[in-house]
């Protein structure tokens, strides 16, 4: 039987996942002290051990860390969080802390796993618009924000499709230039309508016994599904989910997202095992910040370390890398002090899973954590 080739699932969590409240360091007094207004009751809270708790929401995330599935990648972040979500952002999208990148880290590895274009599907977001992380010139990417009703022009035939392309040309063309509109369509847009007859068809290929539960993230989550068990040799999927801005009214919120997110996983990976299609997928949970360690009466603001995510077969289940240190002396602005490069993250992921050199990916050498299992 031929091997599979490994596939990656990034989930974003965007606004700033609450770190402090999802993986609950409960036996730690700080915690308690830190939280008067939004802190988990002790009866509520999901034992994982005698250290860490989840959030009561994350049921279905506890099934697959009893399952051995799910690792904890402690304390990630990168030197000098502005705590501005549009620049973490770019920051985790593109791995320039230093200067506004314009290339998506994603984006480098579609290119490298698919050089020479082969495969117009090779990565494929899911959610409006194009995450900066797969933006690179001249490597296509699908982003789609719903399988069910997805098409570019796809109920036109081929020559009145063409004749669409060149009336967008024109249009365009005087603001641009022709070579530039002519260029642009001629590879991007001809590959996007490629892939939507592609994709178009997976709904059709699936049946499954699974019933997602119902919310945005479960049907991003579930048209992933589809994708991979259609077997188009997507290698790369993104989709996001949102807001994890909780700087009020955060205990329901945040509940509500995390259940979303918790459920969506586990349905997703139960719709995998069913198919004997879970073995070579690894799903990311990743957000752009933690919150600040205090609360502000309502909520939380924005803060520094996360944690990170890694679930699905071919993990090293358990913790890796430290919990940040809670006490008032080792923070700093009232935040958790990230203690491993998100860079480093990335490079397990790309060197250890999809077998790429990270150093052009992320631009350096950074930190590996063990949480990809070998061969």
């Amino acid at each position: 039987m031929a091997k599979k080739d490994p596939v990656l699932v990034i989930l974003q969590l965007t606004g700033g996942n609450d770190y402090f409240n999802s993986t609950i360091p409960y036996n730690d007094p700080l915690y308690k002290d830190n939280r008067p207004a939004v802190g988990i009751k002790d009866e509520e809270m999901i034992l994982v051990d005698d250290e860490i708790a989840f959030h009561p929401s994350m049921a279905s995330l506890k099934g697959m860390w009893d399952n051995d599935k799910m690792a904890i990648i402690h304390g990630v972040g990168y030197e000098n969080s502005p705590r501005s979500h549009f620049r973490s952002m770019d920051i985790w999208h593109t791995c320039e802390p230093d200067k506004v990148g314009t290339e998506g880290w994603l984006g480098r590895a579609t290119r490298d796993l698919d050089p020479n274009k082969e495969n117009v599907l090779t990565a494929v977001n899911f959610g409006n618009g194009l995450p900066r992380a797969l933006a690179l010139p001249g490597v296509s990417v699908a982003s789609v924000s719903d399988l069910s009703t997805y098409g570019i022009l796809t109920g036109l035939e081929a020559d009145q499709r063409a004749a669409a392309l060149e009336r967008f040309g024109r249009m365009y063309a005087p603001a641009v230039g022709t070579g530039f509109v002519m260029d642009y369509l001629s590879q991007t847009g001809l590959d996007a309508l490629k892939g939507a007859d592609i994709l178009r068809t997976a709904p059709d290929k699936y049946t499954s016994s699974v019933e997602y539960a119902a919310s945005p993230i479960a049907r991003k989550m579930k048209d992933i599904a589809q994708v991979h068990l259609a077997g188009f040799g997507t290698r790369v999927f993104y989709t996001q989910h949102s807001s994890f801005d909780t700087h009020a009214s955060q205990l329901g919120m945040h509940s509500q997202l995390l259940k979303e997110v918790s459920d969506a996983v586990s349905d997703f990976y139960q719709d995998l095992a069913e198919h004997d299609a879970s073995d070579n997928v690894v799903v990311l949970l990743f957000s752009e910040f933690g919150r600040r360690v205090h609360d502000n009466g309502s909520g939380t603001d924005h803060g520094a370390a996360g944690a990170c995510f890694a679930i699905g077969d071919p993990v090293v289940a358990g913790y890796h890398g430290e919990y940040p240190s809670r006490k008032a002396e080792d923070l700093q602005f009232g935040d958790m002090v990230p203690n491993h490069d998100f860079r480093g993250v990335y490079s397990t992921l790309l060197e250890d899973w999809l077998g790429l050199d990270a150093n052009p990916i992320v631009g350096g050498n950074f930190e590996k954590l063990s949480f990809i299992k070998k061969g």
